[in-house]
């Protein structure tokens, strides 16, 4: 396992963290802990409970609704956030294509996490514009 000072270099290359100083980036690296996911294992699924924010240091992971293959997450993706965020279980499954190396923040701690770090809330709400925008032409 990545020490806190390794896990706030990786996170200092990630647009989510992007605003932050190394004060911070050292204040959140110490939030999450580090969890590692073999290739093909399911990390959330879908219409059970979320159990927390991931954010992807190494490996892919695909997202998978109904069984359809929605997306692929990579390095600096994050995922887990709209489950905990709604009180609702998951609307997908995410499943490791690959070795996945994560940090994860529980879900209880998210909102508290969010309040404390505004700019990665402003982050996190411009990627999920992005990705509303991107469902929307689908379905076009």
């Amino acid at each position: 396992m990545a020490t806190r000072e390794e896990i706030a270099d990786i996170l200092a290359g990630f647009a989510l963290f992007g605003d932050l100083q190394t004060p911070q980036l050292l204040g959140v690296a110490g939030l999450f802990d580090e969890v590692v996911f073999p290739q093909g294992e399911r990390i959330l699924r879908q219409g059970l409970t979320g159990s927390g924010f991931y954010v992807i240091l190494e490996g892919s992971a695909d997202v998978i609704v109904d069984g359809t293959q929605r997306a692929t997450l990579h390095r600096g993706d994050f995922f887990g956030e709209v489950s905990i965020l709604l009180g609702e279980p998951p609307t997908a499954d995410v499943a490791a294509t690959s070795p996945l190396r994560c940090i994860v923040i529980a879900g209880p701690a998210v909102e508290a996490f969010l309040v404390a770090y505004p700019r990665i809330m402003f982050r996190m709400l411009q990627a999920q514009a992005r990705r509303l925008r991107n469902a929307n032409r689908w379905r076009s």
